[in-house]
Parts: C-alpha cells; structure tokens; sequence
C-alpha cells in the first residue's frame, strides 16, 4: 500500500479507540456511536490527539433530530415524526434522516435565507437594489439552491452575467455593492467568492485585481428602477491586470475581463475558491470555520485543521461542486453528531472541533419557532414603503426575501443588516436584553396561553398529567422529559394550587424561556 493509505486507514481505524464510550448525560447523550466514522472524522481526531484533547460522547437521538432540522432546514420537528425516529432502531436512521431533510422545501428556503444575508439582498438604503430586482434575485437563489446548481456554475453566473436586474437575476451581485468604483466591486468578488478582506491587500494588489472589474457598466432603462448592467465596449486598447495570486494578464480588446477572471478562479487546480466554499459549509454547520473569521483567509490566519480543510476541497472538486454532497459528509459525520458537552476546556474543545459548539438560534428560525408554537405571526415592516412590502400570513420568516423587511424583533435578535455581505454581521450572543424580552414580553406569553398546539395536546392527554407534560416536551424541546423531569412537572401541578391549564401554560413558558429551546446544541 502507499504511505497515503496506510496513513487514511490508521486514521480510520483510530477513530474506534479515540471516540471511546463514556458514562452518558441524559437526555443530551448517548452510551456509544451507532454510526460509522468517515474521513472528516479521521482528520479531527488526529489533531485532537495531537493536543491531548478527548472528543465529547455521541449526542442523543432527541438532540439529534432536533439539531439536524435546525442546522438543515432552520425549523423544529413535528412531535410524531420526533417519536417515528426515536423509535427507529435502524442503525441508518440518521443517515436517511439527513437525506429526507435535504430534500425539503424549507431547505431552499433557509439556504436562500444564508446566500441573500451574503449577497445582500436588500432593497433600501444602502444598497438599494429596490423591490422588483430583490424578488428576481432572491427567486435565482432559492432554485439555485432548490435545484442543487453545481456552485461553479452559481459562482460563474454571478461572476459574468449581464443584462437586466429584473430578468436577467445575477447581475444584481454587482448592483448591490455600496460603491460602483472597480475597487468596491473587486472586494465584494473578494469577499463573497474568495472569503477574503480585499481592503486589507497591498495596494499593488488591489489595483491589479481591481483592473479585471473596470469595465463592469450600468446602464439605465425608462423602466422603473431597471438596470442593465454590461461589459463596456468602449474600451479598445488590451487591458493589464492581475491576478490575486501575482499573475500578470492582459485581456485581448472584446474580451470580458470578467470571464476572464472567471476562467482563472473557478478550476479544480485554484485552492482560492473550493476553500472559501468549503471552510463557509463548515462555519454554517459547525459555528466555526476551519480558518476563523471564514471571511478573512490570509496568510497569517491558518486553519486550525489544515488537513481537513484540504480533504473537504478535495471532495468538493470531486463532485462536481455540488454542495450537497458537502453537507452529507460533513452531517453524516461524528464530529458533527457529537455531544455539546465538552470532555475539557469549552473553548479550546470548540475551536478544534472536540465538542459540538451551542449557539443561539437565528433571529429568523426563532421567530418561526415561536410561531409554530404559538401558532401567531410577527408584524414585519419596511421603513421606505416600496411596491411588493406585503408578507403574505403563512409566509415563514426564514423565506423573506428583502432583507428591508424587518421587526423589532428581528433586529434584537441580530438579523444582519445586510450592508456588507461580513458573517459577521449576523449576531447569535445571547444577550440581557433578549433574555428580559423573552422573560417579560406580553406577546411571547399571548403565544403561549393560546398556542392551538398546546390546547391539542391537552385535549388528546384527557387529564392524563404525564401524558401532557409529555407532550408539551416533545412540542418545545423535541425530546421526552427525563423521570426527573417528569416528577418536578407533576409535583408543581399538584402543590402550586393552580389550575391544570395554568400549570401547562407555566411549563411551556418556562421551557421556551430555556437555554435548550433558544439554542441549538
């Protein structure tokens, strides 16, 4: 055998001795894996060996599901189909779980929800791509997304399209950029399709690179708000540029610079663009990027896990540059179904991958949680009324198009603004003020009081206490309660010298007050 693969089947077989059981915490883990490592998990492990650093247990089946359809589709489990896994006994249950989630609509959705927050889809100030343009561009996305378009397909569309904003979609990536300069579209390109801070690059750089976007034209119509966005053929003369990597080129007269920048970015043998893709699906899923900010790769910011990093560009490239075949590696993978208990230091553990990491849900998936729970919607608004603002009633949140269209709740909860295309920009701390808020808010408690879902499942539990304690578990938190839980539950009904439908309501408040309902872990 070669060296590579005695070294891939060491790897893998030391997976089996480094994800050793251990003595689970219920609900939140289980005794031991029931799923087989693959090469994401070959390239964590060694790296945790390397620092002394154990993985943490398998996650619970209950976690699982729970997680897997927020981190998927950005939406909770229905109750029986919570109860159908759990009580699936098939050791690829997971597997086809993952599956059947990729090919939900909602995945368009909250995926189109991710590359809009990127490509700042927005229609008001500043960056004013007006109403008409962000229908157009947000439907492009979602069936790109829907339709699994390869990404170099998606990444060359928005690269050399041209023509109008409302019917030609991806030229918007050019329209919404604050500045129409060379250099504002050249560190948008930067941002979105190379993960890097364009602005940060010696000035040498910026102009070469800058140059391949120096014919980008715009060019109004009598059409309100219309816009055709072109390569200028006024130009005669050859252009000189060069590329990110030091490259000199001169793009021949009637040639698109674009294309021409296209050609040399999207190639299997270019690691500029399969690792921006790669480290982001990972950022997406995992909460950290592999190079961390997952928008700022520069030579002294190194991934903390250079060979995983590689195996995932590696497997990109191989399939064609399909997305999904990314997520499956990286969802089917141990690392990924790990616990969120850490088995040493919290942030050392997250930050190379030896735990799941929690964070807050998004601003959007808790709104719709709350929603479905609750069964009310948000009043949405726009600030600068515009045609096509109306949200119809059972409009999820994760599917607004128009990042314009916001609430007060939204932007406590961190919803980008959508202004700058940063990860960053999306907040998911949890702060005081949205503890109070959840704690104190009349709305949040209305929901609760006249959930329809809640009022169901007291009706079908018939006075039976366990069975609606039960249900209202599966309900928030998408798991059963533990006996524990259970007790404390019907020992409150019995002493607070309440009613049983304010003991209900009393429990579900307080669970969707909880850490474990407001993240996901």
């Amino acid at each position: 055998m070669t060296r590579q693969v005695v070294l891939t089947v060491g790897l893998l077989t030391a997976i089996q001795a480094g994800y050793a059981a251990v003595t689970p915490v219920s609900p939140f883990e289980s005794a031991a894996w029931t799923v087989p490592g693959n090469g994401v998990d070959a390239h964590v492990l060694a790296v945790l060996k390397q620092k002394k650093i154990q993985p943490a247990a398998p996650c619970s089946d209950a976690v699982f599901i729970r997680r897997v359809h927020l981190d998927v589709i950005g939406t909770l489990p229905e109750p029986p189909d919570v109860k159908a896994f759990l009580a699936d006994t098939s050791p690829a249950k997971r597997a086809r779980a993952i599956d059947r989630l990729l090919a939900r609509e909602e995945f368009a959705d909250y995926w189109a929800l991710k590359w809009c927050d990127l490509l700042r889809v927005k229609a008001e100030f500043p960056i004013n791509l007006w109403p008409n343009a962000v229908q157009a561009y947000h439907r492009w996305i979602r069936d790109a997304v829907k339709t699994n378009r390869p990404y170099d397909q998606f990444a060359r569309d928005l690269l050399t399209s041209s023509g109008s904003n409302f019917r030609v979609p991806p030229v918007n990536f050019y329209r919404a950029v604050q500045g129409r300069e060379p250099a504002a579209l050249a560190e948008a390109v930067g941002l979105t399709l190379m993960g890097v801070r364009f602005q940060n690059w010696p000035q040498d750089r910026r102009d070469g690179m800058a140059a391949l976007f120096s014919r980008v034209a715009f060019k109004p119509t009598d059409e309100w708000k219309e816009e055709i966005v072109l390569c200028d053929p006024a130009p005669t003369d050859p252009l000189k540029a060069v590329f990110p990597d030091g490259t000199a080129v001169i793009v021949k007269p009637g040639d698109d610079p674009r294309n021409v920048f296209a050609d040399w970015l999207i190639t299997g043998e270019n690691p500029w663009f399969s690792r921006n893709i790669a480290n982001r699906v990972w950022t997406w899923l995992l909460g950290r990027g592999i190079i961390h900010e997952p928008d700022d790769i520069r030579p002294d910011n190194l991934p903390v896990n250079p060979e995983l990093l590689a195996y995932l560009q590696k497997e990109l490239v191989e399939a064609k540059y399909d997305l999904k075949h990314l997520f499956r590696i990286v969802l089917n993978s141990r690392t990924y179904q790990q616990s969120p208990i850490a088995r040493g230091p919290t942030a050392t553990a997250e930050a190379i991958f030896a735990c799941y990491p929690i964070r807050r849900l998004d601003a959007e998936v808790l709104s719709d949680a709350l929603n479905w729970v609750g069964g009310r919607k948000q009043n949405y608004e726009s600030r600068i009324p515009e045609p096509f603002t109306w949200i119809p009633e059972e409009q999820r949140t994760i599917a607004l198009a128009d990042g314009s269209i916001t609430s007060t709740f939204l932007q406590m909860f961190g919803r980008p603004a959508r202004d700058t295309g940063l990860e960053s920009e999306r907040t998911t701390n949890m702060t005081d003020g949205q503890r109070l808020f959840m704690l104190n808010s009349t709305d949040v408690y209305k929901r609760v009081t006249s959930s329809v879902r809640l009022q169901r499942i007291a009706l079908q539990a018939k006075g039976n206490r366990a069975k609606q304690v039960s249900g209202i578990y599966l309900t928030v938190l998408s798991r059963e309660p533990t006996p524990a839980e259970q007790a404390g539950a019907e020992t409150y009904w019995e002493s607070a010298g309440i009613g049983s439908t304010q003991a209900a309501t009393d429990l579900a408040w307080a669970l969707i007050n909880s850490m474990e309902f407001l993240c996901r872990h």
